[in-house]
């Protein structure tokens, strides 16, 4: 799962950078469920970015949907048009989990930007994508965002193959870090 992500100043750089139409301006620090972001998207076949709105209405509107699990998504109707013709990608610095015991962790890989599968509605709300947890989440959940390299950015958008290989894909490794982690005086 991924509740919450983090978009700093050279975020926003590289936000410029690779989307050229970006001249809107793109907010950084904490994004939570509900609020509005930058993302990457397609527009008129080029790659392009645009602010929308993080989270799906839940179900008889009384909750957000803020991920959609990878496994499932393409025959999921909640989100099935939407993967097939609507995907996205949110670029951020890093993203938080919390660990059973509400430890909160911060997840990056030493990189301006990472970047977060995802897809969105006709109204301009996206969700992100999980997968399993790798080997540097799974001690803390069992789920994360599905992380695409920049190489792939143009695969996921345009291409359905090369979505349906990333659905399948294992995140990279990543940087973990908390403010306080508990000890144990028993080793």
């Amino acid at each position: 799962m991924c509740g919450r992500y983090y978009v700093d100043d050279d975020t926003v750089g590289e936000i410029h950078r690779i989307a050229k139409n970006a001249d809107f301006p793109v907010r950084a620090g904490d994004i939570r469920p509900s609020e509005t972001a930058a993302v990457f998207s397609q527009r008129n076949g080029m790659l392009a970015a645009e602010n929308m709105v993080w989270g799906y209405p839940g179900y008889q509107g009384k909750s957000l949907l803020i991920n959609a699990r990878s496994e499932g998504i393409l025959e999921r109707r909640t989100f099935q048009d939407d993967i097939l013709s609507r995907r996205c990608v949110i670029p951020a610095k890093g993203f938080y989990e919390w660990s059973p015991s509400k430890e909160k962790y911060w997840f990056e890989d030493g990189s301006p930007i990472l970047f977060l599968a995802g897809c969105y509605n006709a109204q301009g709300k996206f969700v992100i994508i999980t997968t399993n947890a790798n080997a540097s989440v799974s001690p803390i959940h069992s789920r994360m965002p599905l992380l695409l390299s920049e190489n792939e950015l143009e695969g996921w958008l345009f291409d359905e193959d090369s979505m349906k290989g990333a659905l399948q894909k294992i995140p990279q490794l990543l940087n973990r870090r908390t403010d306080y982690e508990q000890m144990s005086l028993f080793s």
